[in-house]
This record gives C-alpha cells, structure tokens and sequence, in this order.
C-alpha cells in the first residue's frame, strides 16, 4: 500500500527542511533504513514542489499498514526519529486543499 501525505511546507523553514531530508537521504541514510524496517515501510519518498500560493512537502511511503508505522514511529525514541518529528513540527504548514481523484491497484502475480 502506498500512504501519500502533501503538507505546506511554512517558506520560512524551507531551507532548514530540505537541507534535513537531503541529510537523511545520504549521511543519515543507513539509519533511515533502519527506522523503516522498524516501522515495516519498504520505500519512502518526498518532494519539495514550489507553487505560486508557496512550498508543498508530496511525501509517499510504501507499507502494509500505514497506522503500524505511524505509531512505531511516533513512539520511537531513536535521536534521529526525534529530530525528524522535530523539523516536519516546525515546518508544518498544513494540509492544502485536496481531492483523491485515482486510487486504483492490481494484484501483484509473482508467478511470472
């Protein structure tokens, strides 16, 4: 299952939120992982996208269940799980405005 999230990202922390996931996506890289395994998420995916009305955080994970990860991940007392929890916080600006329009699946034949 795929979880999507888009948040506003507040432009007066952009900087210090791109500048963190690029941080977790190469030197925090191998304990990211590690995280993901403890929360049972596969691939985990985000993309900061400037619009004219400012910056959207389009964040994707891959999971079997989205509700385990979260709770793992909340109750996590890893620094790196805290200073996660700590920079979306900061940068948070809130859900846009949106509507799911396509959510279709097929299941996976793994005989082929």
């Amino acid at each position: 299952m795929i979880a999507l999230g888009i948040r506003r990202i507040k432009p007066e922390h952009r900087a210090e939120l791109q500048a963190w996931l690029l941080r977790v996506n190469t030197e925090l890289r191998d304990e990211a992982i590690a995280t993901l395994v403890a929360e049972g998420v596969t691939h985990e995916k985000a993309v900061i996208v400037d619009t004219s009305d400012g910056p959207l955080l389009v964040y994707a994970m891959e999971t079997n269940d989205p509700q385990r990860a979260e709770e793992v991940s909340s109750a996590s007392e890893s620094w790196l799980d805290a200073e996660h929890r700590r920079v979306m916080h900061l940068s948070d600006g809130g859900a846009p405005s949106r509507r799911k329009v396509l959510d279709v699946s097929a299941p996976i034949d793994l005989s082929r």
